[in-house]
């Protein structure tokens, strides 16, 4: 009999490989826009200044600092002030095409749809707990072809909390009708998926593909590739 009924999964980094379809969409609009031009930079130095600006952004929206409009407008704007550009109309049409063009993508990580039909096959029900805006993310389970797999989808917009808060562990829950004790979460961050599933009683396994050097106390599984998790479930 399997220890285990349900399988949460992470989103973004876990399965929808983010880090490379954000960056195939910005190269998209950094060319037709001719930011090149516009900015006197070359597309790697624009994109290490986008992603430090970013991250600082949705560490801000995390702490509730900053609301969802700001975040989406405001790293774009931040990014061309730095180069220079102080003007604000073009950073939110920019903002405005990443977001249309950016869930469209569809690279997932190595290994994501033969680990889904296996868990799917050995009679698990799957799960995705996100942090991120509800029609954004259910456009990215569409179109890269993983929404069948699943049977519920929660995302922090709709759970009003982001991992690693309590409230949206259990809110997926009820979602899923599982229990924390039949229940495991896969993802990549560390504070959100995995402290996050453990606190709320969840056991967990740490997709940690860059091999990141980790202390805790807390027990957890890790591997560095989806197809390891064969070997756990």
């Amino acid at each position: 009999m399997m220890k285990y009924k349900h399988v949460f999964f992470d989103l973004d980094h876990t399965l929808w490989d983010f880090e490379a379809n954000s960056r195939e969409a910005l190269h998209e609009i950094f060319t037709a826009q001719n930011i090149q031009h516009l900015l006197s930079c070359t597309f790697e130095q624009f994109l290490e200044v986008y992603y430090s600006i970013n991250n600082n952004f949705w560490e801000l929206y995390k702490q509730g600092k900053v609301s969802r409009e700001k975040l989406r407008d405001g790293r774009f704007i931040e990014t061309f002030k730095l180069f220079k550009y102080h003007h604000t109309e073009l950073p939110k049409q920019i903002s405005n095409s990443y977001l249309k063009i950016s869930p469209y993508k569809k690279q997932l990580f190595d290994g994501a749809f033969a680990v889904l039909n296996y868990l799917q096959n050995k009679g698990y029900n799957l799960h995705i707990i996100t942090n991120g805006f509800n029609e954004v993310q259910y456009i990215k389970l569409h179109e890269s072809g993983l929404l069948p797999y699943f049977t519920s989808i929660t995302t922090s917009e709709i759970a009003g909390e982001n991992k690693p808060h309590l409230a949206i562990f259990d809110y997926a829950l009820n979602l899923a009708k599982a229990t924390a004790n039949n229940s495991i979460m896969i993802g990549d961050n560390f504070e959100a998926d995995i402290e996050g599933a453990v606190k709320a009683g969840l056991d967990a396994i740490w997709f940690n593909p860059g091999k990141i050097t980790q202390q805790s106390s807390l027990r957890f599984t890790t591997i560095h590739h989806l197809g390891e998790i064969e070997k756990c479930l």
